[in-house]
């Protein structure tokens, strides 16, 4: 069946998702008409995904809808913002409705559950790939950012790093893990959960805030940089999962540990705070259902040490992707 680029829109987009009340004018016009509330400053983070870059040739057309967002989302929830709205660029190779379908069910499942509304986009024909801007409110003055950490500072990571480089490492063949094992591992890989809400609850705590896509040694990195300063890191404390942990005894504790640090894909917060707020933090994590752990501490100077307990430096090849660097190697998105 013949469908056109109109077709498209008003038959998968159009009218799909929540309706805010904020939006004056959405899809169907040459640009959106969008009210920022008094009192709130407008976040405005993009992300690209593009086929066998940042998603394998076989991920279901749901969870490149479900990640596309998510991964937006998670910036957002950086800047500790309140989703609200987003735009689409969609480049397909084809018109294939079954996929069309999918792609869009994932995409606004997501978007139903944080409240954005789609209010624009462009819809091009070549190699699949998927453009998301999205834009979220902190109250004037409230946005968190990457400067700001400060000596003295603990350092903390939410829910567990390095699953998602286990999950390639399973698809590309050179990892074996069945049964709900391998489904759990590709859920971490494909549906990312973006800690949108904690990022919020955590505004006025921290001094510096990070999401983790390219490994957390580069994303603290971007902290440390921005911040002028550097940090020590207590490998034992990264937190791993079961099925990480499980890994161990094929993969080895230094290739798991590498993955931790640096595989990236992982989507969760890394952040820094002071002392004083342990108590607060540990409790606003619970109260939002996500595991919280400190790893290090900020420290003056520009290095990022890792340490093991009993004071041996922990040395590790690799530090994070980079699209340039790594190119081909088919995982997470970089931030400029």
């Amino acid at each position: 069946m013949a469908i056109s680029e109109f077709d498209i829109i008003s038959r998968f987009f159009d009218g799909r998702g929540p309706q805010r009340a904020d939006v004056r004018r959405g899809i169907g016009d040459d640009g959106a008409v969008l009210r920022v509330p008094p009192g709130q400053e407008l976040v405005a983070v993009l992300d690209t995904l593009v086929k066998g870059v940042h998603f394998p040739d076989n991920t279901p057309a749901e969870a490149i809808g479900y990640k596309a967002l998510a991964v937006n989302l998670s910036d957002l929830a950086a800047m500790g913002a309140e989703p609200a709205w987003f735009s689409l660029g969609l480049t397909l190779p084809g018109r294939d409705v079954g996929w069309l379908e999918q792609f869009s069910a994932g995409l606004f499942g997501l978007a139903g559950r944080h409240g954005l509304q789609l209010v624009g986009g462009d819809t091009t024909r070549g190699a699949l790939t998927v453009t998301i801007q999205a834009h979220g409110f902190v109250p004037c003055g409230g946005a968190c950012s990457r400067a700001g950490a400060r000596e003295g500072d603990d350092i903390y990571v939410t829910g567990t790093l390095g699953d998602a480089g286990l999950a390639l490492l399973a698809i590309a063949g050179r990892y074996h893990v069945a049964g709900a094992g391998a489904e759990e591992l590709r859920e971490r890989l494909e549906r990312p959960v973006p800690r949108v809400a904690l990022g919020m609850a955590l505004r006025g705590l921290v001094h510096a805030m990070v999401d983790v896509s390219d490994g957390l040694l580069a994303d603290l990195g971007h902290v440390l940089r921005a911040s002028g300063v550097g940090a020590r890191i207590a490998v034992e404390r990264i937190p791993l999962s079961e099925a990480m942990k499980a890994a161990r005894d094929e993969l080895g504790e230094r290739q798991c540990l590498d993955l931790a640090l640096s595989a990236g894909d992982d989507y969760e917060l890394c952040f820094t705070a002071p002392p004083s707020s342990r108590g607060e933090i540990m409790r606003l994590a619970e109260a939002h259902g996500c595991s919280c752990r400190r790893i290090g501490v900020v420290e003056s100077g520009g290095r990022l040490v890792c340490m093991w307990e009993d004071g041996r430096v922990y040395r590790t090849g690799r530090k994070g992707y980079d699209h340039f660097a790594d190119a081909g190697r088919g995982s997470p998105d970089e931030k400029q």
